[in-house]
């Protein structure tokens, strides 16, 4: 689909990042002919046409348009010699003061505060109006940008062409112990997903944030949602994140999210699985306080794996749901310091237990506990216990980890992959080595804010088509139509013979 020229002129006129730039390039004696605004709509119109990031593409896509748009964006313009065309070097110069407008004076392989809120801007104003408040969740992902510069060796960062990039980690879509090594950048990117129960909404990449490899990219990403609630005032509900996220210290990102108002539901690093430790005799186990009597097996429950059998699913279901009985009821949400109180299970009529006589009126289809502590811990003894921020602050989530309800909110987070592969297609526009011939973090992140922009109103108009085709097929009496599934997982298909 090609974008039309005054789709992409509303999305810059709306955010006004065309005007911000303008006002931190430097004043000149001469007239400038190319402006930042008109230097924008060049590249989303070149990444729309699916041409790869050049100065020279963006030339092309804006010398190729009919003669009364090239006068009004200033592409020609009246000369005292006649009328006068851009040409590449002064396409060159805009670019060249851009960057460094928007350049820290010490680049170190993060985004300027400058380039960071522009780019904010492009991102939310291609986002239609009415589909701004239609969602409060974000799938959260990150995806590896190769840098144009050649590799440097690791024990030399800071020299070569881009001095700013450095030596990443990538898992290519293999096991991580299988990944490689690549020398660029990471590219966060938060993506609107429904909200659990909610409708459907369009798969709109809300923010992005660009880093070198040497940054934290879970970090990055949560200044930047954390800036969008509270400048910005875009509430933050569920963000969903995978391991690589929820196993960073809960000071860089669980913590600043939730300060934020936002709702974590994330996988556990195996490492961050099963029983950590004790809280006043309460077993911490991802993310919960426990019951001390509580079943090992139960405790290191893992989710299940793609394509698992109904009756396995049913079964590991069961399990989990016989956890969630053992778990410290909240006796007390969190107050503005996060903490919070808990009860024992027997005293919330979860169990029953001896040390809680009360409960053992409870009808017997509750787990019972047999053998109490012998030395019964406050969790036990006391009416409730009170949790600090720091109790489980990595690992504490929305729902119960890895149950039922958990696995359903979860499935949400594949639209953060869905937006990677999009931005790597190489039908459309693929951020492959070579995409973008500009050394430096301030061009790449400009321009993925642009391709950024030109996904979203790809996503718009595929939307809109998928809605009218369900209106046709609901009048013929017909369901909506469903994604025919790719790819055999290795669990559901049989064994040879």
């Amino acid at each position: 689909m090609t974008l039309t020229l005054a789709g992409i002129e509303q999305v810059i006129a709306g955010s006004g990042a065309g005007e911000a730039i303008e006002v931190l390039l430097p004043a000149a004696v001469r007239h400038r002919q190319l402006t930042a605004g008109t230097l924008l709509a060049g590249q989303m119109l070149a990444l729309a046409d699916g041409r790869p990031a050049h100065l020279t593409t963006v030339l092309d896509a804006l010398t190729s348009l009919p003669e009364d748009d090239q006068k009004r964006l200033g592409v020609i313009e009246d000369w005292k010699t006649g009328p006068h065309q851009l040409t590449y070097r002064q396409v060159e110069h805009t670019a060249r003061l851009i960057r460094r407008a928007l350049d820290k004076d010490q680049p170190d392989g993060a985004p300027s505060a400058e380039l960071q809120q522009i780019c904010d801007q492009l991102t939310e104003a291609s986002i239609p109006e009415p589909f701004k408040d239609a969602s409060t969740s974000l799938a959260a992902d990150w995806t590896d940008v190769e840098a144009w510069s050649r590799p440097v060796p690791a024990s030399s960062p800071g020299t070569g062409t881009d001095p700013e990039a450095r030596w990443g980690h990538r898992n290519v879509n293999r096991k991580i112990q299988e990944g490689e090594m690549f020398f660029g950048y990471y590219l966060s990117a938060a993506v609107m997903v429904a909200d659990e129960n909610g409708e459907p909404v369009p798969e709109f990449a809300r923010r992005i944030t660009v880093g070198s490899s040497s940054h934290d990219p879970a970090a990055a990403l949560a200044a930047v949602l954390a800036n969008m609630a509270t400048a910005a005032g875009v509430p933050l509900g569920d963000i969903l994140a995978d391991s690589g996220y929820s196993h960073r210290v809960p000071q860089t990102w669980a913590e600043p999210l939730r300060a934020a108002g936002a709702q974590l539901v994330q996988d556990l690093h195996p490492s961050d699985r099963g029983p950590q430790g004790t809280h006043q005799g309460a077993i911490i186990a991802n993310g919960n306080l426990y019951c001390p009597q509580t079943p090992k097996p139960l405790l290191e429950l893992v989710p299940l794996p793609p394509g698992t059998n109904p009756a396995d699913t049913a079964a590991h279901d069961q399990k989990t749901a016989e956890l969630a009985r053992y778990k410290l009821g909240l006796h007390a949400g969190e107050d503005a310091d996060g903490y919070r109180r808990h009860t024992c299970p027997a005293a919330a009529g979860k169990t029953r237990c001896p040390l809680r006589p009360g409960s053992l009126k409870l009808s017997r289809d509750r787990p019972e506990i047999l053998t109490p502590p012998a030395h019964p811990p406050a969790c036990c003894t006391q009416h409730t216990i009170t949790a600090g921020p720091a109790v489980a602050g990595k690992t504490r989530q929305k729902h119960d980890y890895p149950s039922a309800q958990w696995r359903a909110s979860y499935a949400r987070r594949t639209a953060a992959e869905r937006f990677n592969a999009s931005i790597k297609n190489p039908a459309a526009n693929t951020i492959d080595r070579g995409w973008i011939r500009l050394t430096g973090l301030t061009p790449l992140m400009l321009w993925l804010a642009c391709l950024t922009a030109v996904r979203n109103q790809r996503t718009l108009a595929a939307y809109h088509l998928r809605e009218q085709d369900n209106d046709r097929r609901a009048a013929a009496g017909l369901p909506p139509r469903s994604r025919k599934r790719r790819r055999e997982l290795a669990s559901t298909t049989s064994a040879p013979p």
